[in-house]
């Protein structure tokens, strides 16, 4: 049994929380939050205690800490818990200050503690299957990956504002399924974005509207757009084009019966949002998580794979501004 202490009772805080009634190998032993009623109304919904974060890190009967707190506090626990030794689910992006995070990746490379960035849609079985006929050979080398992103609707402009912004905030997803499709890390990226779907968006200094493009040395080539609104919901779907044939991922609907009638062929809607589509992701990637703590395993994605997107979405941004292809920078010192 892996015994788990949540830091943050928010959205996916709660997310998380729910995953854990799905597995028989973990437990929910604490959680925090800066809002006192969010902890205590969760701990009563999941039978667990409500402690500080401090107390959670330091606590001798607690084996791993899920951060799911705002961005900006991840730092400072992640250095808690290595100094603690305890094990790492976080929450992407590791920071969103580069240098900040290249620290952190050291800080837990020094440390050996086990660290595991929540890229979820690993674990998604349609991209995970997708990825698995590629590693096998069936489809030949990949060439090129298109990934399409596009959220319902955009988030409060609140949230926009301490985001870091759509490449770090959203893209960075698409920026680690891209590696995960092209099997190479990409060397340069070229982005560039538009604000069309709220201008408070624009006011607020970030764009809703992006693509990206991005290459490896060896010349494989990934596009990926993203949108803060599609009209028609949630809309991921991705298309990786290969020497001997082409894969492809859908999205998925409410349900998969279609209606004919004389107007034509009809299918259900998309899955409402991320929490929906990706349930079973949330899911698959925690119970690895625990695993891994069990049998002394290596995580994936790590730190170092956070790092990567991380550089990735930085190079996004600065080739916003430079209207120009900027090269990928991960190391760490």
């Amino acid at each position: 049994m892996v015994h788990l202490g949540l830091l943050g009772a928010g959205r996916i805080g709660k997310t998380h929380a729910r995953t854990t009634r799905f597995l028989d190998d973990v437990q929910l032993v604490a959680v925090s939050d800066a809002v006192p009623e969010a902890a205590e109304a969760l701990a009563k919904d999941y039978g667990c205690e409500v402690r500080t974060s401090d107390a959670i890190i330091a606590a001798d009967d607690i084996d791993a800490v899920l951060i799911c707190t705002p961005t900006t506090t991840h730092f400072d626990l992640i250095h808690q818990a290595c100094d603690a030794g305890k094990a790492i689910f976080c929450e992407k992006p590791i920071d969103l200050d580069i240098d900040r995070t290249r620290a952190c990746v050291d800080k837990v490379e020094a440390s050996g503690v086990p660290f595991f960035t929540a890229f979820n849609r690993r674990f998604d079985p349609q991209f995970a299957h997708a990825q698995a006929q590629i590693a096998s050979g069936a489809i030949g080398n990949v060439e090129m990956v298109t990934i399409l992103s596009r959220d319902p609707s955009p988030p409060p402009i609140s949230y926009i504002e301490q985001s870091g912004g759509l490449f770090r905030d959203m893209m960075i997803h698409d920026f680690d399924m891209a590696r995960f499709l092209l099997g190479e890390d990409p060397v340069e990226v070229f982005a560039t974005g538009s604000s069309l779907v709220d201008p408070t968006i624009g006011a607020a200094g970030d764009v809703d509207t992006a693509s990206a493009t991005l290459r490896t040395a060896s010349g494989k080539i990934a596009t990926i757009t993203n949108s803060r609104r599609a009209t028609y919901g949630y809309d991921q779907r991705a298309e990786i084009h290969c020497s001997a044939g082409m894969l492809r991922v859908e999205n998925r609907f409410e349900h998969a019966v279609q209606t004919a009638t004389a107007r034509g062929f009809a299918t259900a809607p998309t899955l409402n949002f991320f929490l929906e589509r990706y349930e079973d992701a949330y899911r698959i990637e925690l119970g690895l998580f625990a695993e891994a703590i069990k049998d002394g395993t290596p995580v994936r994605p790590n730190a170092r794979d956070g790092l990567v997107a991380q550089a990735m979405a930085e190079a996004a941004v600065k080739s916003l501004k430079s209207g120009r292809a900027e090269p990928v920078q991960a190391g760490t010192g």
